[in-house]
């Protein structure tokens, strides 16, 4: 069977690694970036936004700590229907609240993902609201896009949020500006 395009099995010790041990491992490393944005959402501004189209912090905080609830989607369910099951929205009044949330979903996540075979993550998986299809694909590629790739991005959007009000942001893939800055500051401080 050919596999789809993204579905790659790695070598590993010389044994092949399983793409579901490849998601959660990525998963848990992603998940450390997560926790640091979410935790500098600060309370009290859950409806601050930085222009009149963009989500309130506080709304988009929650879809970010939410998001791992894509796994059950993609691996308990044929396809998800957005018309007869529409996202509901969550916030959340404080950063433990938030914070808590996320974890539930995030071990939630995991838990389904060691369940799982390769198998069952080549198979098909729609995302319709109703008629309307609005992706199609295997379980792999809808973690990755749906899940993942759909994570990074409004963390993404959440640090710039973080920045507007003059919270430091922390590096994700490398140090930030204010990771930089407080070293220098530390650094002095030293000297």
């Amino acid at each position: 069977m050919c596999l789809p395009f993204g579905l790659i099995k790695f070598k590993s010790n010389s044994n092949i690694m399983q793409l579901k041990q490849l998601l959660i491992e990525e998963l848990k490393r992603e998940s450390e970036n997560t926790r640091k944005i979410l935790k500098l959402v600060p309370e009290g501004k859950n409806d601050w936004r930085p222009h009149e189209k963009s989500f309130p912090i506080g709304r988009l905080a929650a879809h970010v700590a939410e998001l791992p609830m894509w796994l059950d989607r993609a691996l308990n369910h044929p396809e998800y229907d957005m018309a007869a099951h529409p996202l509901k929205s969550i916030t959340f009044d404080t950063n433990k609240e938030l914070m808590d949330f996320f974890e539930e979903k995030l071990k939630d996540g995991i838990s389904i993902l060691e369940r799982i075979t390769d198998e069952q993550l080549e198979e098909p998986w729609i995302f319709r609201r109703g008629e309307y299809i609005i992706s199609k694909g295997t379980r792999y590629n809808t973690i990755r896009s749906w899940m993942f790739n759909h994570q990074v991005h409004h963390r993404a959007q959440l640090s710039v949020y973080l920045r507007l009000l003059d919270i430091p942001v922390p590096g994700m893939y490398g140090p930030s500006a204010d990771d930089r800055i407080a070293q220098q500051a530390a650094a002095a401080q030293k000297a």
